[in-house]
């Protein structure tokens, strides 16, 4: 059995309006989330916007949503740091607050050798916890391709990966070459990679539409492909966001639209052009639509 199964959700942070950390609002998204069936939080992501946290909030962000999942599903810390110490440091902390594991990218400030790749996962593993290695060559100056995760599998503590290169292929060359758990890294590949093998999927529309997020990845698992598909079309216009750099901004005005606001982005991530915000609208009506109904 995977151990890090089915729809885990990349939490956002939530703000008042004058950019403080809105902890009861996240303890609330959290119950708001596993009320509705999610397998796992993700707090301290990019979608997190972890790098706008002091240190002192990123901690008590991970201890309030573990406060909030209080055992019932599982919580994966994000890592991320602009140095390996830096990164060291958050896993220790995320295992010491009682995480299930964590999400973590190679170097992200520096384009490193393979050699340099490996020895940052090595310190990582050090501290004892469950690593998903995440590839997101996209954002990152790192592809970890099926071979160097074959590579990387060897590290004792590393146990899966979350795939976010886009390219669906990876999912096969993955299983075929490693022993790794795949998760799907972006949402317009949730189908596809539930259909291919991925167990898992580490989501960012769902903050918004969970049922519908975990109703999709479930259908495609059990191969109910005309229900799935269906599904999938509704909500494909949305989960585009998802791989854009304004995934913070769109899911969380998707969030407003869906009757769970949970406040604006912090600099410098600012607000959007409204077209935007109407091309997001009209996406969101579309996804939530009854099935069968035609506009």
């Amino acid at each position: 059995m995977a151990r890090f199964e089915g729809v885990y959700v990349a939490l956002v942070t939530p703000f008042t309006a004058e950019l403080e950390v809105d902890y009861k609002r996240l303890t609330e998204l959290c119950e708001h989330l596993i009320a509705n069936g999610i397998s796992g939080l993700v707090p301290t992501g990019s979608l997190g916007e972890y790098a706008a946290l002091s240190a002192e909030e990123r901690s008590q962000v991970v201890h309030t949503v573990i406060d909030a999942a209080a055992g019932r599903v599982p919580v994966v810390v994000g890592s991320a740091a602009p140095s390996t110490r830096q990164a060291v440091h958050w896993v220790q902390h995320a295992k010491d607050a009682g995480a299930a594991g964590v999400m973590a990218l190679p170097p992200i400030n520096y384009n490193p050798l393979p050699h340099e790749v490996t020895a940052h996962y090595e310190a990582l593993s050090e501290v004892g916890l469950p690593i998903i290695a995440y590839n997101n060559p996209h954002d990152y100056k790192v592809d970890m391709t099926p071979d160097i995760l074959a590579d990387l599998s060897r590290i004792e503590n590393i146990v899966a990966v979350k795939e976010f290169s886009g390219d669906v292929r990876r999912i096969h060359a993955i299983l075929e070459n490693t022993e790794l758990e795949v998760m799907v890294g972006v949402d317009n590949l949730a189908m596809e990679g539930a259909l291919f093998g991925a167990t898992g999927w580490i989501s960012g529309v769902p903050n918004a539409l969970p049922k519908e997020g975990v109703e999709l990845f479930q259908l495609a698992q059990a191969g109910n492909i005309a229900e799935a598909s269906a599904l999938y079309r509704r909500l494909l216009p949305l989960f585009r966001y998802d791989a854009s750099p304004q995934l913070v901004q769109s899911i969380k005005y998707m969030m407003e639209l869906a009757g769970f606001p949970v406040g604006p982005t912090r600099p410098p991530r600012l607000a959007l052009p409204q077209a935007d915000y109407d091309r997001i609208r009209e996406a969101f009506e579309v996804a939530v639509r009854p099935s069968g109904v035609s506009s």
